[in-house]
């Protein structure tokens, strides 16, 4: 990959991984993704912003001999966030360039410590607003804890007004193009970004949101994804995904060995499209999680569906009640459906796995063996209720 220009002296140095398609061992990525790191070329000093894998560290000296260096050497390197998609290239980074310095804040400090064991004096501790010159530009330091660890920062360049802003309004997207082109697509993949990683910080993100809009941004330069010209595209987004709005959907999460409960789930599905609400079902042994966690965003009600599977639900349904409960989306109602063939605690084990969440549980349907009339009749009692529900909110 060539190196990209924000502005004169500010490069796009990272590393675009076409092929990826998995992250953390955990999220799909479609889109693949990028990693993306930023060169500032002072009159004085040099400043890289972020690293990129390890796996692509060798890429990422490449693009930055492509961009002058070593003959233009790096003074610092700013650690905005130590996860090591960001920061594993940093001891290949200080191998070439001994007597550069990182930057970051205490805590960060320590994690790096732990992960990547720099040694103490390789650091140069900051304070939150603190800033940093390198000749003619100028970085600000803004601390933005629990997006999404608790050490997360910001870095401001303040001359050419850009936001270097880590994972905080990134996405997982491999594009050639440097700036936002396709807004639709960055918005997508940005809204499935945060649904998989920030959406359990809704709160500390408002905080984070109200102290950045203080800044004059001119572009945000994410981690992940593209550079975003229009700043006001993603803060703005942001705050529609935090805010209290719900929409009139219903999310159905389900898995079903033998029919009963599949049966049970299209019964719902089509109750509820028939009474004007939006409903996403995913079949769980098929759903990209991505997908999922995306939906969960806005929708009012998560319906989880279950076959009793040795006493307890389906691992499958625990295992979508668990990302529910962790990813704590602002959904108002849950309910839980399924069907057994002669007991067990699937009702109980599902609704422990739910307790994160502050939301109201409405009468679960259970059927023994394959639904009959009555458990027909008792599906009909929940879409009216869930209809019901969702004339009181704001959706």
């Amino acid at each position: 990959m060539t190196t990209q220009e924000i502005v004169p002296k500010i490069l796009s140095v990272g590393v675009k991984d076409w092929d990826r398609r998995l992250f953390d061992e955990l999220i799909p990525l479609p889109d693949g993704t990028t990693y993306n790191s930023y060169l500032i070329l002072g009159s004085e000093k040099t400043a890289l912003i972020d690293t990129v894998d390890p796996a692509k560290s060798h890429e990422l000296i490449s693009n930055l001999e492509k961009a002058g260096a070593p003959a233009a050497p790096i003074d610092y390197v700013i650690a905005n966030h130590a996860e090591q998609d960001h920061s594993g290239s940093i001891p290949a980074i200080l191998d070439l360039f001994p007597n550069a310095l990182v930057v970051t804040n205490e805590k960060c400090k320590g994690f790096l410590e732990d992960l990547l064991h720099i040694a103490k004096e390789k650091f140069l501790t900051v304070k939150d607003g603190e800033s940093l010159s390198l000749g003619d530009k100028t970085l600000q330091f803004h601390f933005t804890p629990w997006v999404h660890w608790p050490e997360t920062m910001v870095t401001y360049l303040k001359e050419d007004k850009i936001l270097f802003s880590c994972d905080f309004f990134g996405s997982h997207l491999a594009d050639s193009r440097l700036f936002v082109q396709d807004e639709h697509k960055v918005l997508t993949d940005a809204k499935r970004y945060y649904a998989e990683i920030m959406m359990p910080f809704r709160v500390a993100i408002k905080k984070n949101i109200e102290k950045i809009e203080t800044l004059d941004v001119r572009f945000i330069a994410p981690s992940h994804g593209p550079v975003y010209n229009n700043p006001r595209l993603i803060i703005d987004a942001y705050k529609d995904w935090i805010s209290h709005r719900l929409e009139n959907t219903v999310v159905v999460a389900y898995v079903s060995m033998h029919g009963s409960t599949r049966h049970m789930v299209d019964y719902l599905v089509e109750k509820l499209i028939a009474k004007g609400i939006t409903v996403k079902p995913f079949n769980l042994t098929r759903t990209d999680l991505g997908d999922l966690a995306m939906a969960l965003v806005d929708a009012a009600t998560v319906v989880i569906g279950a076959p009793t599977v040795l006493a307890g639900p389906h691992p499958a349904a625990v295992y979508a009640a668990s990302l529910v409960n962790a990813l704590k989306p602002k959904t108002k109602y849950a309910a839980i459906i399924g069907s057994y063939g002669w007991g067990g605690k699937t009702v109980e084990t599902i609704v422990n796995n739910l307790n994160n969440l502050k939301l109201e549980l409405l009468e679960p349907v259970l059927c023994k063996g394959h639904p009959r009339e009555k458990d027909f009749q008792a599906l009909d009692r929940l879409a009216d209720e869930i209809a019901a529900g969702h004339k009181t909110i704001s959706v």
